[in-house]
């Protein structure tokens, strides 16, 4: 049986290959632009554009099972090529922001809900990994690589941050064991913690000072324009540096129930990630 993982350069996509090759089923990946040196030896890599439903076919031949990435510009598409070529299941890389109560207003909830409601709707087996807050957005705090010091108009603002470890580990889970087909699972991260807390743990896992600095939110939002798009950035704001949560009532972290462990904590995050800040 082989599995396509798409994106498998991405932070998520090359956990989700690395635990497909150890439980040991055969793999392809694709990536927009693949390199010698990307994935693994013996690895099958093919080039693809999930925005392209001319490089489908070819991607698909052959694939009992896909590991996706949430592309909304041809879903329809793509779950038709899937069915064609004789996919029986997707993973679907998909997002906690789908079970907000502005879910459908919500440019990133809508985004993902298009490509779930064309898999429901496709007839092809799913299943949807719904992350919250990816630690890995944190990367973008640059200055703590290059002066050891995060500028912040909201230090008390506060995350659950999600390593995509665990993300890939339920998605690896989904795909080897079919009990999961036509099953969403949220993985809602450790936490919360505040940005002084998350800055701590980075300070801790590189053994150095970190300083926080508070500036205004002009001043903050300057910067942030520059790591992420504005309107993005006015969320941010908006919410004043706290991220949002899905409601309690739906908030059930599959991590503990399909792993039996905790979700990774963001100080593990960290020492996974300590090279990136040095």
């Amino acid at each position: 049986m082989s599995i396509l993982v798409t994106g498998a350069t991405g932070s998520i996509g090359k956990e989700v290959l690395a635990g497909l090759l150890a439980a040991g089923e055969t793999a392809r990946a694709s990536s927009r632009n693949p390199k010698a040196g990307d994935f693994p030896a013996g690895v099958e890599v093919v080039r693809a554009d999930l925005g392209d439903p001319g490089s489908f076919a070819p991607l698909l031949a052959g694939v009992q099972k896909v590991f996706l990435y949430a592309n909304p510009q041809a879903p329809e598409e793509f779950t038709a090529a899937a069915k064609e070529a004789g996919v029986t299941q997707v993973v679907l890389l998909s997002s906690n922001s789908v079970l907000f109560p502005d879910a459908e207003n919500n440019p990133i909830a809508k985004m993902h809900l298009k490509v779930e409601r064309a898999l429901e709707e496709s007839g092809l087996d799913w299943t949807f990994v719904r992350p919250g807050y990816l630690a890995t957005n944190t990367l973008r705090w640059t200055s703590i690589r290059t002066e050891r010091v995060l500028r912040t108009a909201f230090p008390d603002g506060s995350a659950c941050l999600v390593h995509e470890r665990d993300v890939a580990s339920v998605a690896v889970r989904a795909l080897t064991d079919d009990a999961h087909r036509n099953q969403a699972y949220l993985v809602p991260g450790a936490g919360p913690l505040t940005v002084r807390e998350q800055v701590a743990a980075i300070a801790e896992a590189l053994g150095e000072a970190v300083r926080l600095e508070e500036v205004d939110v002009a001043t903050y939002r300057a910067e942030l324009i520059e790591q992420i798009p504005e309107n993005l950035a006015d969320r941010v704001i908006q919410f004043k540096g706290q991220i949002p949560q899905v409601p309690v009532e739906v908030r059930v972290d599959a991590v503990p129930q399909l792993l039996g462990r905790p979700a990774l904590s963001y100080a593990e995050w960290a020492k996974d990630h300590v090279a990136d800040f040095r």
